[in-house]
């Protein structure tokens, strides 16, 4: 290999490196500014929103103390036939779709009964 052939190849990647980090620069430069203009945007708009709720304000509990969860078990009702009428529309039936069942005790799992992987049985032994 000649030393002018040497010399052409060593220029030719020198630019090529030099290039690279000139991009490299340019690009994180307008990652940057995108960077500091979403930030500067994001402030104009908190700048005309609403200010917050001052702690007088802000939501009181009832007079009565919190709301609890009322928990009951519920019995289905039974949907209406609709022979030889137009089918029913929602609005027609009972406005939860339950009643308050007889029996308020809750159902537990039992073992040996079914689970959620078949019917419940011992399994493989």
């Amino acid at each position: 290999m000649s030393t002018t052939t040497f010399v052409a190849a060593a220029q030719a990647a020198t630019s090529s490196e030099v290039l690279n980090v000139i991009a490299a620069f340019t690009g994180g430069l307008f990652i940057a500014g995108a960077l500091v203009w979403a930030v500067r945007f994001g402030m104009r708009v908190m700048d005309r929103e609403l200010p917050h709720p001052s702690p007088e304000e802000q939501p009181k509990l009832p007079a009565g103390g919190a709301v609890h969860e009322i928990r009951e078990m519920r019995e289905p009702d039974e949907v209406p036939h609709a022979e030889g009428r137009e089918r029913l529309m929602p609005y027609q039936l009972h406005h939860s779709g339950s009643r308050t069942g007889k029996d308020q005790r809750r159902r537990r799992w039992l073992p040996g009964s079914s689970g959620s992987f078949g019917s419940g049985g011992l399994g493989h032994v």
